[in-house]
Order: C-alpha cells, then structure tokens, then sequence
C-alpha cells in the first residue's frame, strides 16, 4: 500500500519546494492538499475552534501550490484532499487540472466533494442545498473538456456551447470521490474512478464497506481505487487496511514550520516506507 500525507500550506509554515523535496527523498509515495479559499468574517466568531478560524483563511490554492511541488519533484503522487469543485467556475477549473497534470509528467490525482462549509459555499454563489447538484454538473463538464477536442455541456448550472481547451490530462486524471459509502457511490457510478472515504477510526467498517463498493463496482466492470485519508501511523492498522486491497493511505501532517515538519517526517519514515 502508498503512504502519503494530506496537509495544507500556509503562508507561515514549511514552504512547498521544501516539503516535497522531503516527501520524496524519504520515501513517501505522495502529497495531497486541502482547499478553503476563504472564512466568511460572519463565520469567525462562530467557527469550530480557534484552529479552523487561523487555517482555512490562510491555506494556499492547491493547484498552485502544487504546481510548485511537481517542479522540484519526480515521482510524488500529487492530489487534492479534496478540492472543493462545488465552488469553482468549471471550464477555469479543467484548464488548471489539466495544465497540472500535464506539467507533472500526469502525476496528479483529483479528490473532489461538494464542501461542507454553507458560507464558503454561499461566497461562491452556491446555494448549499444545491451544492451536489452543482458539483455533479461540474464534473461532468469538467468530463466533457478532458475527454473532447469539441466539448460542450448544457445543464441547469453549467451551459456553454462547444469549447476546445488543452492540453488534455495524460492521466485522466484520476477522480477520487470523498463522503459516505452511499452518497459517494452515487457520484463514482456517474463520474468517479475511486473512493476517498476519511478513516473511522478503526478498520473493520471501513474494511466492510471497501468489499461492498468493490463488489458494486465489479457488477459494472469496474476496479474501484481507495486511498483513504486521515490514516492513522500505526503498522498494524495500516497492514489491516492493505490487506483490504485499500490503494493509499494518508496519513494527517499538521501545518507547522519546516524543522518541525521535517522532524515529524523523520519519525515516520523508517517505520511506514
């Protein structure tokens, strides 16, 4: 099984070019980032914890940031842990991916969901009961624009007549589906590749719920790749779930400074790689 680490870049922590050089020279197999464009000043005073309201303003765009890391990098796997398509204008969006995935030698791996965050989603023109909608209609054109020389899409939320765009995607790419088992096999059947769950925290439901998926995917002739985040760092568990036939696992890295981050990379590295 892949060990990489989810993480999000802040303006004042470890900078990219460093950390990826670090992520590859150990070992590990990829770096997947978080997205928050933005925290609704309404939403300070009320957010989850003093955490949340010092991040999710300060975290950089991923597929900037990691666009910066494919230069300096080889072989790192490069994903988004997730991006938050729901709120992204959709043809901008298949040209940056694209640009992404063709630039890193198709490295890169799309975990995408429709947010959770109702003001974030609302700063974006969404309407947070619409927000599966949105994403759905997002990724299809997102499809359409990959996979077309002529590419068009007519929807409720998303209308444009034929477009060309490049470059096409090499890989793809990839398309990871976070949330549920069953709200995310409703999205893999019509536009996903794989499923991107969060570890629950032991692996038995989790183990159990990869063989169902597979066996629906298997019905329609379909593989079904799993990486799942927040893994813990423990052997056995990690063992468990690559027994489980589970692609990728990523394990959480906390924004720090570099020396601390290096060091955490340090302890994990000779037990996992």
């Amino acid at each position: 099984m892949k060990i990489g680490f989810w993480y999000g870049f802040l303006d004042d922590g470890i900078r990219p070019t460093d950390l990826g050089r670090a992520l590859e020279e150990r070992g590990f197999e990829s770096l997947f980032l978080g997205e928050h464009t933005n925290l609704p000043v309404a939403d300070v005073v009320t957010a989850a914890s003093e955490t949340q309201a010092h991040i999710h303003p300060r975290i950089t765009d991923p597929l900037v940031t990691l666009g910066v890391v494919a230069g300096v990098t080889e072989r790192l796997t490069l994903g988004t842990s997730i991006l938050l398509a729901a709120q992204r204008e959709p043809i901008v969006t298949a040209k940056a991916v694209a640009s992404l995935d063709h630039i890193s030698g198709g490295r890169f791996v799309l975990g995408v969901g429709a947010g959770w965050h109702d003001g974030e989603l609302r700063q974006h023109g969404v309407d947070p009961k619409e927000k599966v909608a949105v994403l759905r209609e997002h990724m299809l054109a997102m499809r359409e624009i990959w996979t077309k020389d002529e590419a068009e899409f007519h929807g409720e939320h998303v209308d444009f007549a034929p477009i060309q765009s490049w470059p096409k995607p090499p890989s793809g790419p990839q398309v990871l589906v976070g949330g549920g088992k069953n709200p995310a096999w409703r999205k893999i059947a019509e536009y996903g590749d794989g499923w991107f769950p969060i570890y629950p925290g032991e692996p038995g439901p989790l183990v159990a719920d990869v063989a169902e998926l597979r066996a629906r995917a298997a019905d329609l002739g379909r593989e079904l790749p799993v990486t799942v985040m927040n893994a813990p760092p423990d052997s056995d568990v990690l063992a468990e779930l690559a027994d489980a036939g589970i692609e990728r696992a990523l394990l959480e890295l906390k924004p720090d400074g570099r020396d601390a981050t290096l060091e955490v990379l340090d302890q994990c590295a000779e037990p996992l790689t």
